[in-house]
Formats: structure tokens, C-alpha cells, sequence
């Protein structure tokens, strides 16, 4: 299996490249004001409102460096309502891919309650890779935030 590979911080994370819609230069954002945590604000991707994490804001409580090598990833989010929206991440060093079994990686025997989207790491000759599962990024209350189902123009 593919994935693509970002750092937060100095550290490295894969993502299941199957999940990955376009990876994209970082662009200009519609900030929110007052959005949840880690929501770096909405991108207009084909005509269409996509709201975009920024992960080192989510995890490590800044924000992302903007070099050459952060980018705009759009993924696939599952929603409770079982179909998928686009979901956009902003990950810095996001210029690597890694083919590897995901059997290959292993729990860490570390949970990290404030971070359950944290899974298995691997080890390759650079160091080690924990895999991000995109399933378990956003806590209930930001999903909820973010993809909620627009009332119908009779319930206003």
C-alpha cells in the first residue's frame, strides 16, 4: 500500500494515499472566526466550501511553516452519514511516499488520549513513521462543526 508521508514538527506520519483526493501549494484561506481548534478556515476547491485543518496547529498548537514543502492535502473524510466529504489538511514536508504492508506496522504501546487519530509505526532507515488514521481526526464536536447537514429552507 501507498502512503504519503508529512512531518509535524520533526517528527514523520503516513496517510493511506487512497485517501488523498489532490495534493495542492498551499493557497489562501477564508478564515473562520472563532473556529475550533486547529481549523485553519475553508478553501474553495472546484466550486465547492472545504474546510481545511491545519495539523500542526491541531498537534502541536502552532501553526504550520510555510515552505516549499508544506502542502494542501484533500482528502476523503468519512462522515456519520456514511458519505464521504472532502476534508483538507495542511502538512508540512508533505513531498514523500512510503510502500509498505500496512501488517508492517506495529501499535507503539503508547495512547495518546488527545490524539486517537495516532496509530502503528513503522521503522525505515530514516526513522520511525506513525500512521494517521483520517477516520479519527476531528473529535465529534468539530465534525459535528464542520459537516453538519444544512437545514432545509422550510425548517428556517
Amino acid at each position: 500500500m501507498l502512503f504519503l508521508v508529512f512531518q509535524l514538527g520533526t517528527d514523520r506520519y503516513a496517510l493511506d494515499a487512497g485517501q488523498v483526493v489532490e495534493v495542492l501549494p498551499v493557497m489562501e484561506l477564508k478564515s473562520i472566526p472563532r473556529a475550533p481548534a486547529g481549523v485553519a478556515g475553508v478553501l474553495d476547491y472546484r466550486g465547492e466550501p472545504v474546510p481545511v485543518i491545519d495539523m500542526s496547529q491541531l498537534a502541536l498548537g502552532r501553526p504550520a511553516e510555510r515552505r516549499m514543502s508544506t502542502r494542501l492535502l484533500i482528502v476523503r473524510y468519512p462522515t456519520a452519514g456514511g458519505e464521504p466529504r472532502a476534508l483538507g489538511l495542511i502538512a508540512e514536508q508533505a513531498t514523500d511516499t512510503l510502500q509498505r504492508d500496512p501488517a508492517d506496522f506495529v501499535d507503539p504501546g503508547i495512547t495518546s488520549h488527545g490524539a486517537s487519530y495516532l496509530g502503528p509505526v513503522i521503522t525505515d532507515a530514516r526513522g520511525m513513521v506513525q500512521r494517521v488514521d483520517v477516520a479519527k481526526l476531528l473529535p465529534a464536536s468539530v465534525r459535528d462543526a464542520l459537516f453538519r447537514t444544512p437545514m432545509s429552507m422550510e425548517a428556517r
